[in-house]
């Protein structure tokens, strides 16, 4: 008798450590899972990434083509990286402008491809104190639409000009020269049909632009991770 009362509790003790290590195994593949699907789980870029850093990407939007062309650059959209709680998030301007999971965000671009950069003397400028400055400032242009005529101004904002005008507000600092949209190469035919399906035969020549390039390019940035 006294047998078979081991025997059973070994097999009852064996059953509950199975069980304990099934629903263990379970629970980190949901959280593991569910973190990589929503940008949480963020250790691999904690290892390079930073507060304030820079990321861009070629964007699959319709408009994106017209914009490599134009300027010369096969990138053509961008954000700021904030970290929160150990997930990263780049704030963008898109529709609307929002926060997004930084795994989501890199996942939309061409071939998951992204390129870090960041202030050359970022140490010294995004202080603690900067970075929730920048955050601030970041707030007045939150759910307002994309701008697809991209004119200089506040109502409506587009990527590369949301990164320009926090980083010039909040550290003075301008990254990337201010240019006009006669300046870009406008020959293209896919831009030209871009253009005209934006702006008719009333092309704002002289309006200002701050072109994703122009940030790209900019020497006041240095690469930290190119994917």
């Amino acid at each position: 008798m006294k047998k078979i009362i081991k025997i059973v509790i070994w097999i009852l003790g064996i059953s509950l450590i199975l069980y304990v290590g099934f629903i263990s195994i379970g629970f980190y593949v949901y959280h593991r899972l569910h973190g990589e699907a929503t940008g949480a789980y963020d250790k691999a870029y904690s290892e390079y990434v930073e507060n304030g850093d820079i990321i861009f990407q070629t964007s699959k939007s319709n408009q994106s083509k017209a914009i490599q062309l134009a300027t010369g650059s096969k990138y053509s959209h961008m954000g700021i990286i904030y970290e929160n709680e150990g997930e990263f998030f780049v704030y963008e301007a898109v529709q609307p402008v929002k926060l997004t999971p930084l795994n989501d965000w890199i996942s939309r671009g061409k071939k998951r491809h992204y390129v870090i950069k960041r202030l050359e003397n970022a140490d010294q400028v995004l202080t603690n104190s900067t970075l929730i400055k920048m955050k601030e400032i970041g707030e007045q242009f939150k759910g307002k639409p994309y701008d697809i005529y991209f004119e200089w101004s506040d109502e409506k904002i587009y990527c590369s000009e949301l990164v320009w005008k926090i980083y010039k507000q909040a550290t003075n600092i301008e990254i990337g020269q201010l240019e006009q949209l006669s300046d870009f190469d406008l020959s293209n035919e896919i831009v030209k049909a871009t253009m005209k399906e934006r702006y008719g035969s009333d092309i704002p020549m002289d309006e200002k632009v701050i072109s994703p390039a122009a940030m790209f390019n900019s020497e006041k940035l240095i690469t930290i991770e190119e994917k």
